[in-house]
């Protein structure tokens, strides 16, 4: 039995992993989907990245997790890969689903074009929060129609600071067991189809597999029991 750890992507809430949760339960582990600081049920909370850090890593503290299976869903991975260094023997493996790995010393927008420029601006315009997306976001991910209205119903404007402000890493990050689960969609060109450079350098480490999904960047919507899958292959590897 191991404990997951699942935190969704920007906007999002523990609310995105419904249905992975119930494959996950069903195998006999532990189940944690967790919302960040400022969204969701959550909103109103202040937060900045030190506070999604400290959200996760109090989760597992306060439930006394151990054989942790930390698991980040795009803007996500950036706190996680943080709290996965610093619990410790508490770790049994990080699960970067589809998304960004922290930088010692960058934001999650330092990989963006501009810096992020034009999302700063948008953050700035709105109060401090990444304003939400429309649904034609979502298009071309694979997504039916409904699963396209759940997510822009469930979604709220995320804590700006969040993005902006730096990760923080006292260790290398390839050295941390880890899986990268990069979703692809059906006929996207073959140079589309890899991992950027930070992360295909840590999939050459001896500690790192890199998994390819055929779908869009939701995959707990667009294939739940696919990923679920791979959640519990991360866990036995």
């Amino acid at each position: 039995m191991v404990n997951y750890v699942l935190v969704a992507g920007a906007r999002l809430g523990a609310w995105a992993w419904g249905e992975v949760v119930p494959y996950l339960r069903a195998a006999g582990h532990g189940v944690h989907p967790l919302t960040l600081s400022g969204l969701a049920d959550k909103q109103g909370v202040p937060a900045g990245q030190a506070t999604h850090v400290q959200d996760i890593v109090a989760e597992v503290e306060r439930q006394g997790l151990r054989d942790v299976v930390l698991v980040g869903h795009s803007y996500s991975g950036i706190p996680v890969g943080q709290a996965a260094e610093r619990i410790g023997d508490r770790l049994a493996r990080v699960v970067f689903v589809d998304s960004s790995v922290p930088v010692d010393g960058e934001s999650f927008l330092s990989a963006w074009p501009d810096g992020g420029a034009a999302v700063e601006a948008s953050i700035a315009e709105s109060g401090g929060f990444w304003p939400l997306a429309p649904a034609s976001h979502f298009d071309g991910e694979g997504l039916t129609t409904e699963q396209i209205a759940r997510l822009v119903h469930g979604s709220t404007p995320h804590p700006g600071a969040t993005l902006t402000e730096p990760a923080v890493l006292s260790g290398q990050l390839g050295e941390l067991p880890a899986t990268y689960v990069l979703c692809v969609m059906p006929g996207t060109e073959p140079e589309d189809a890899e991992p950027d450079e930070v992360v295909a350098e840590l999939v050459d480490s001896k500690c790192w597999r890199l998994v390819t999904m055929d779908t869009g960047h939701w995959p707990m919507f667009s294939r739940p029991h696919e990923l679920a899958q791979i959640l519990l292959d991360a866990a036995v590897e």
